[in-house]
């Protein structure tokens, strides 16, 4: 594989309340992943473990010890298949804190070698969870990527930042499952995709849970904002797509990315504009 490119596999499945099932459903994928070429597999939020609130009203009474045993076959399943693994679980604290909602970060030979802990939860999210407050960043055959959950989606200035740090890559996970019916997140959440993956460009995978109802699928976005490709609605599957920063996209913003990053709000060559009369008078014709 060409330096600066990789290939992503975005998974999905009906993530449930079952750790057993959930795990043994992600070796699954991690090996069809692997027969369609992948570098890195990546899973739905709280893939291990279910989403409290949803698929378990709360962490009492929670196997932590069987999570554990589970995240060891899965990473020896990714040193098996010799994968990049972006695992969707729950990681638990001490002193009776209430867990991270996280993705394990875990390397073709097998071993955790990072976790990104969801840094922004919802108001009902925050009595199941405990926020994060760093980022993750990783570099595959050159390519600089960095993870993200869910919620984070609805903070532009986390993308920013991720944009500073050179991230070419974003790998995000959701849960958006078991809904009632269709909701808001069907017209908003694929679209905000978008919007950040266009106005930083990032190459975007978004791997969403499919457990019916599924507002939006999973997505593999390109860095103009363009959707390259998702996964069928409300069904279990894997797709594997490249990203490839050695191409270019329409990207008008990105002769003045740079510039914005540091904190310019205009891209005006100089003052001389504000100085004059007319430009400071803002009530005449």
């Amino acid at each position: 594989m060409p330096k600066g490119v990789i290939k992503v596999a975005t998974c999905q499945f009906a993530v449930g309340p079952s750790v057993n099932r959930n795990a043994a459903q992600v070796c699954l994928q991690i090996a069809e992943a692997k027969k369609l070429r992948a570098d890195v597999a990546h899973f739905p939020e709280s893939a291990m473990t279910g989403y409290p609130g949803t698929d378990l009203p709360n962490w009492d009474g929670f196997d932590w010890e069987n999570l554990r045993r589970r995240t060891r076959t899965v990473c020896e399943m990714a040193a098996r298949k010799k994968v990049w693994v972006v695992l969707g679980s729950a990681h638990r604290l001490s002193g009776g804190r209430l867990p991270h909602n996280c993705q394990y970060l875990i390397n073709p030979a097998g071993r955790v070698v990072d976790r990104y802990d969801k840094r922004f939860c919802m108001t009902n999210d925050l009595r199941h969870y405990t926020p994060g407050d760093h980022f993750v960043t990783f570099t595959i055959n050159g390519v600089r990527c960095a993870l993200l959950i869910c919620f984070d989606l609805r903070f532009p200035e986390l993308y920013r930042a991720l944009a500073k740090q050179r991230v070419q890559c974003v790998l995000q996970s959701f849960y958006n499952a078991r809904a009632p019916g269709p909701t808001v997140h069907r017209q908003i959440m694929r679209q905000t995709m978008q919007a950040h993956a266009a106005s930083n460009a990032f190459w975007f995978s978004g791997a969403n849970a499919s457990g019916y109802y599924q507002p939006y699928p999973s997505v593999f976005i390109q860095p103009d904002g363009r959707v390259v490709r998702s996964l069928a609605s409300h069904r279990a599957g894997v797709m594997v797509n490249t990203a490839d920063t050695r191409l270019s996209f329409y990207d008008p913003s990105g002769p003045y990315r740079a510039a914005v990053l540091r904190g310019a709000l205009s891209n005006a060559r100089s003052q001389s504009a504000s100085r004059d009369p007319r430009s400071r008078d803002r009530r005449s014709l």
